[in-house]
């Protein structure tokens, strides 16, 4: 069985600003995947060239938008395309 090893979320966040993120809310199946802008100190999330996808469709680009934190699930580094 493999060990989860926890890390810091705002060095963690920090090291992504201006890299593609995907972004996965607690309700609805919703994602929106784009280039991580900037976060506070309250875990809040602001993008760009943003694109929305619900139950991995995608429902177009959104552009700029900004997540408040309560609605996030979970943040991760978008895999680079091949």
């Amino acid at each position: 069985m493999s060990e989860f090893t926890p890390i810091n979320p705002k060095p963690f966040l920090r090291d992504l600003v201006n890299q593609r993120v995907v972004i996965t809310l607690k309700f609805n199946d919703t994602q929106y995947r784009g280039t991580l802008v900037s976060t506070d100190n309250y875990f809040n999330i602001q993008l760009k060239d943003a694109e929305e996808w619900v139950k991995n469709e995608s429902r177009g680009e959104v552009g700029e938008i900004f997540i408040r934190c309560n609605n996030v699930l979970w943040i991760s580094q978008e895999p680079s395309k091949q």
